[in-house]
């Protein structure tokens, strides 16, 4: 039975760099395609599927992920998901959680992922910068992103040297341990763990998988919706700002009702 709603203070909400993992690596003209199936990270449950292609400097992406924490402020929870670059090109193991608590944070993730080379947005800027903003991530427990944007030289370059990893946030902090629940967000403790540890995670490998290839219409199949989530902020890693004196709400999984 679903029934328990956590709600959570939360001012700010950051996230830290993000990387992707090794492709052969492959020449830097002409038309290619990669791939990643994502991977849950952290017990989300989640799982989901990323294409690109990639010609001259034109990518189309196809994202679509599924079985996301759904709930944020009462409205849709906002995963914000990108393209890292500039590390193993992994997503991080168990191993990975050097302190114990259960949980993979994105700053103990991100010696495999590495930075934001490009962000999966569901409208307007790709770049690094648009990496925090709330407005533009994936809204619910599901969603697509079809877009077709200019990929900057970095995030290429990374998957051309098979680098490249896709990576979504967002937690149900019920899938946490009892310690990972009760963690602060190392990042930004005044949030919790959850809000800003990685979901799901998978390597993008070159392929020869097909995909729809140009005009594509940019945007979501799901219409994102209005909640009171603000613009987040990068820095050196990755950081994610919710409105001001906005709350955090995540529903809670009907787990232990399993009595």
């Amino acid at each position: 039975m679903n029934k328990t709603l956590r709600l959570l203070a939360v001012p700010t909400l950051a996230l830290g760099a993000l990387a992707l993992s090794g492709a052969p690596a492959m020449a830097h003209d002409g038309d290619h395609s990669y791939q990643a199936t994502l991977g849950q990270l952290n017990g989300s449950s989640a799982s989901g599927s990323a294409a690109v292609h990639v010609t001259g400097n034109q990518a189309h992406v196809l994202l679509n992920v599924s079985g996301l924490a759904p709930t944020f402020q009462d409205a849709p929870y906002p995963h914000v998901q990108h393209i890292h670059v500039g590390a193993k090109g992994q997503c991080p193991s168990p191993a990975a959680d050097t302190n114990g608590d259960g949980v993979v944070s994105t700053t103990e993730g991100g010696p495999s992922y590495g930075k934001i080379g490009t962000t999966l947005s569901t409208s307007g800027d790709t770049s690094p910068a648009a990496g925090l903003d709330l407005k533009l991530a994936g809204q619910g427990g599901a969603y697509t992103i079809d877009r077709t944007f200019e990929l900057n030289a970095e995030t290429k370059e990374a998957l051309h040297n098979g680098t490249a990893v896709v990576v979504v946030h967002g937690l149900d902090p019920a899938t946490l341990s009892a310690a990972g629940q009760a963690a602060k967000s190392d990042l930004v403790p005044s949030l919790p763990l959850a809000a800003t540890s990685p979901a799901l995670c998978g390597t993008l490998t070159a392929g020869q998988m097909s995909m729809p290839v140009g005009g594509a219409d940019t945007g979501v199949a799901q219409a994102p919706q209005n909640n009171d989530v603000g613009v987040l902020a990068l820095g050196g890693g990755l950081v994610l700002a919710a409105a001001a004196g906005g709350t955090y709400i995540v529903r809670r999984r009907k787990a232990a009702e399993a009595a």
